[in-house]
């Protein structure tokens, strides 16, 4: 189980990294949302993964619980992650009808100098 775990994190990591790796708007916004579920996946595998264990403790009984607080961080990151990945979205659709593309191109200033004197001169 916790071999699966651990691939299911690094394949989501590895995904992401990828992603966030290209030249485009969306696939970076996608390869932070899948950063983000790998973050979680491993945030809720550190509350010991406990099959049919209740998730608090029982007064007078000595049975192995899950520890709920990873749960409950992992539940708030989901809705920080929702929201900051909606306005994401909407600052690279702002930027695409603005521009008609949505390359991600950083350049040097000697870069642009040298492409607008190429420019000019044509």
């Amino acid at each position: 189980m916790e071999f699966l775990v651990a691939s299911a994190i690094g394949v989501l990591t590895a995904g992401g990294v990828y992603l966030i790796l290209r030249l485009r708007t969306f696939p970076v916004i996608l390869g932070i949302s899948l950063l983000s579920y790998a973050v979680n996946v491993f945030l809720f595998a550190t509350g010991r993964l406990a099959v049919d264990a209740p998730p608090v403790l029982q007064k007078y009984a000595d049975v192995a619980y899950t520890d709920p607080l990873p749960q409950a961080l992992v539940l708030t990151a989901i809705v920080i992650s929702f929201g900051m990945t909606a306005v994401l979205v909407m600052f690279a659709l702002g930027a695409y009808l603005e521009a008609d593309h949505d390359q991600i191109n950083i350049q040097d200033a000697d870069e642009i100098e040298s492409s607008d004197e190429k420019g000019q001169g044509a």
